[in-house]
C-alpha cells in the first residue's frame, strides 16, 4: 500500500483536505534547534540560537524546528501546563518573539513544538488552568480516573482514539471545546509570537484526522508530525509488537492519509533502515522489492521528512550521551547525512551534529550542493547496488552518491567528485566552474609502511605583498581548494576524508590524525607477475596507472583543483614527506617559476611530473 489521502487500498484516490499544507517538490531543509540538554534554569537557550542566526541562514536552512513553548512540568517541556504561558525553561516569550523576529529577518521560518496528545494537570492530576478545561477533556480510559490521589471526577471524556500515555493526561480530542481552545492557542498565541508551523509530538497517540482539523484551522507553512514505532529488520525474529518495513512506513503513510495530506510524517522508516545499515554494512536492506527505497521516501517523499537523530534518538552534546534511545553509529552520522541530502523527502539536520561535533562546514556542503542542483522532496532515484558494504545511487540525472567501502563510481562521462569523507562519496555531473582536473607524479622510493604526503600552496608574503592576502592557518586565503577523485585506495582514503585543501598546515578539522597532510597513492608503469595479482589505480586506488609512464615509485595525487586560487590562476606550490621514512624532501630551485621558492611549482590543470630533491621537473602537459 502507498500514497492516498484517506485512502483504504493503494489504487483509491481521494481528494485531500480543504488545505494542503505540504508542498510537492519542496526544497526545504529543516534543522532541529536545540537537544535534550537544551532547556535549562537558566533559560538561555532563545539567546543562543540567536546569537546562531547569521550561520543557520547562510547554511541554507528554510525552517528551524523550535522546542516545545509552553510551561510545563518538566524540564524540557514535553509535559505542559499552562499553554497560553510561553514563558519555559528555554527562555522568557520576550526572547522568543525576539528569536523569531531574527530568524524571520535572515528568511527563516520558525516551527513550534506541538505536544497535544497529552497535558499535566496544574497544582493537581486533573486541574487545566491558562486556557482552562474542565475534565471531560481527559479520555475516558485515562490510568488516572479512580487512581489513588487522583481528583479525577466528573463527567468523563470520550475514549483515547490512540495509544496511552502514563506520564500525563491523554487529552480527547473529539471534545469540541478541546479543538476550539487548542485552535485559539495555536492562532493567537503561537502565531502571536511569530511561528509559522507546526511539529507534532506524539501522534501515535491521538487519530490523525485531529492534526487535519488544527491544520486546516492554521494554515501552517509546514506540518510535520512524530510516529515513531518499534521497526522489525526483514529476517530478524521480532517481538509482536514490531513491525517489518514495508508495515511500519505503512503506518506513516496510513496517520499522513488521516491527516487529509495536510502533514508530512518524520520517516522513522528510512531512519532506521539507516541505523542498520551503518551498524552492519548490509546496505540491502535500503532497497525494497520494486527497486525504491525502502522508507517512507519510497511511496510518498513529499510528505516524508528524512533525518539522522533528533533529541530522542540521538545524543546531546558528545557521542553516548542525553537520550540517545537509537542513534545512527557515531562515526558513521556523515554518511547518513549524505544519503538524507541527496535523497528525497524534506531532510532535517540535528542541532548536535552541526553546531557541537564539528560537522557543520560538511553538512552545509551537502546543502548547499542539494539546491544548487535542484533536488527536491520528489526527486527521482535509481538504485545502482545496494549490498554488503556498498550502496550506490543516482539522483535524477544530476547526482551520484554512495556509502560503504566498497569500491564504486558513477558510469559514463562527465561526473565530478564534489564531496567525500569517510566511506561516502557525492559526485554532480557536469563540470564546476574554476575545478579542474589536476596531478601531482612525484618518484620517490617507499618502503612497506611507509607513505607519501604533499603540502603546498601559495607563499604567505608573496599574496600579502602581490595579492593583498592576509593569509593565516585558519582562513585558508593560502590553500587551494581540492576534491579527491580517487576514494578507491582503502589505506589512503580515511586520511583523505575531510581533507578540503593542499595547504600548508597539515591535519585540517575532522581530517585523520593519521595524515600528515594530503595523501598520495603509490602507482607504477609495470606489475611483474611475481607480484601477484596485478592492481590497477582504476579499481584499487594504486597500482598500474595509465598516466605513468615512467616507472614504479610514482606516488599520484588526483585532485579537482580550484584554479581561480592560483597565482596567475596556474601555479601552485608543492613539497613532498614520506611519512614513517625520509621525511621532508630537500628543497629546490626552479627556473620559470612566477616567483623564488625552494618548493616545486606545478600547474593547475595539468599532469605534473616530479622527482622528490630535484629542481628540475619531469614534465608538466595537457592530459591525454
Amino acid at each position: 500500500m502507498k500514497k492516498q489521502c484517506l485512502a483504504l487500498s493503494v489504487l483509491a484516490a481521494v481528494s485531500c483536505g480543504a488545505w494542503a499544507g505540504v508542498p510537492e517538490n519542496n526544497t526545504d531543509i529543516m534543522l532541529q534547534g536545540f537537544q535534550w540538554t537544551s532547556a535549562s534554569s537558566s533559560a538561555t537557550w532563545y539567546n543562543q540560537l540567536s546569537a546562531n542566526a547569521d550561520e543557520i541562514a547562510s547554511a541554507g536552512f528554510n525552517m528551524v524546528w523550535l522546542p516545545p513553548p509552553s510551561k510545563a512540568g518538566s524540564l524540557e517541556g514535553y509535559l505542559p501546563e499552562q499553554l497560553n504561558d510561553l514563558n519555559s525553561k528555554y527562555g522568557t516569550e520576550t526572547e522568543l518573539a525576539s528569536l523569531i523576529s531574527t530568524l524571520h529577518g535572515k528568511g527563516v521560518k520558525a516551527l513550534a513544538d506541538i505536544v497535544i496528545n497529552h497535558r499535566n494537570g496544574t497544582g493537581s492530576w486533573c486541574g487545566f488552568a491558562n486556557p482552562n478545561w474542565s475534565m471531560q477533556a481527559i479520555t475516558s480510559d485515562d490510568e488516572a480516573w479512580g487512581a489513588t490521589g487522583s481528583n479525577c471526577s466528573g463527567t468523563r471524556g470520550n475514549a483515547d482514539s490512540g495509544g496511552g500515555y502514563a506520564a500525563a493526561r491523554d487529552i480527547d480530542h473529539s471534545q469540541g471545546f478541546v479543538q476550539t481552545s487548542i485552535t485559539d492557542w495555536m492562532n493567537n498565541t503561537l502565531k502571536g509570537v511569530g511561528f509559522d508551523g507546526w511539529r507534532y509530538d506524539y501522534v501515535k497517540g491521538f487519530n490523525g484526522s485531529y492534526v487535519g482539523i488544527y491544520n486546516n484551522a492554521t494554515s501552517p507553512y509546514f506540518s510535520v508530525g512524530e510516529y515513531w514505532t518499534s521497526l522489525c529488520y526483514t529476517g530478524e525474529g521480532c517481538g509482536s509488537d514490531a513491525n517489518y518495513p514495508d508495515a511500519h512506513r505503512q503506518l506513516l503513510i496510513n496517520w499522513v492519509n488521516a491527516t487529509g495530506g495536510t502533514s508530512a510524517v518524520f520517516d522513522f522508516t528510512t531512519k532506521g533502515l539507516l541505523n542498520k545499515a551503518l551498524s552492519t554494512y548490509n546496505f540491502s536492506v535500503l532497497k525494497d522489492s520494486s527497486g525504491k527505497p525502502q522508507g517512507a521516501i519510497g511511496w510518498w517523499p513529499s510528505h516524508s521528512v528524512t533525518f539522522v537523530d533528533n533529541h530522542d534518538t540521538g545524543p546531546s552534546g558528545t557521542c553516548g550521551s542525553g537520550q540517545n534511545h537509537w542513534p545512527v553509529p557515531c562515526d558513521k552520522v556523515m554518511q547518513a547525512y549524505a544519503y538524507i541530502m541527496t535523497h528525497p523527502g524534506v531532510p532535517s539536520v540535528y542541532y548536535t551534529h552541526y553546531f557541537n561535533w564539528g560537522l557543520g562546514s560538511q553538512i552545509k556542503a551537502l546543502m548547499q550542493l542539494r539546491k544548487s542542483e535542484g533536488i527536491h522532496s520528489n526527486s527521482t532515484v535509481t538504485i545502482d547496488r545496494a549490498e554488503q558494504g556498498l550502496y550506490a545511487a543516482y539522483i535524477g540525472d544530476k547526482l551520484a552518491m554512495k556509502m560503504g567501502n566498497g569500491s564504486w563510481s558513477p558510469s559514463g562521462s562527465g561526473w565530478t567528485l564534489v564531496q567525500s569523507g569517510t566511506d561516502w562519496a557525492v559526485w554532480k555531473k557536469g563540470s564546476t566552474p574554476g575545478l579542474k582536473r589536476t596531478v601531482l607524479l612525484v618518484y620517490g622510493t617507499t618502503a612497506a609502511g611507509e607513505d607519501m604526503f604533499v603540502r603546498g600552496g601559495i607563499d604567505h608574503t608573496y599574496a600579502a605583498n602581490n595579492l593583498g592576502l592576509a593569509c593565516t592557518s585558519t582562513n585558508y586565503q593560502c590553500a587551494i581548494p581540492i576534491v579527491h577523485n580517487n576514494l578507491r585506495n582503502t589505506t589512503t582514503a580515511p586520511w583523505k576524508a575531510n581533507d578540503q585543501y593542499l595547504d600548508w598546515y597539515g591535519t585540517e578539522a575532522s581530517q585523520s590524525t593519521a595524515a600528515v597532510g594530503t595523501a598520495m597513492d603509490w602507482t607504477t608503469n609495470v606489475w611483474p607477475s611475481n607480484w601477484g595479482a596485478q592492481k590497477t589505480v582504476a579499481v584499487d586506488g594504486y597500482g598500474v596507472e595509465a598516466l605513468n609512464s615512467y616507472g614504479q615509485h610514482y606516488w599520484m595525487l588526483d585532485v579537482q583543483m580550484d584554479c581561480s586560487k592560483a597565482v596567475n590562476g596556474l601555479w601552485f606550490e608543492f613539497k613532498t614527506y614520506i611519512k614513517n621514512g625520509a621525511g621532508w624532501e630537500a628543497n629546490v630551485s626552479q627556473s620559470g617559476t612566477p616567483y623564488t621558492s625552494g618548493n616545486h611549482f606545478a600547474q593547475c590543470g595539468k599532469v605534473n611530473v616530479f622527482q622528490r630533491g630535484v629542481s628540475a621537473p619531469v614534465s608538466i602537459h595537457d592530459f591525454p
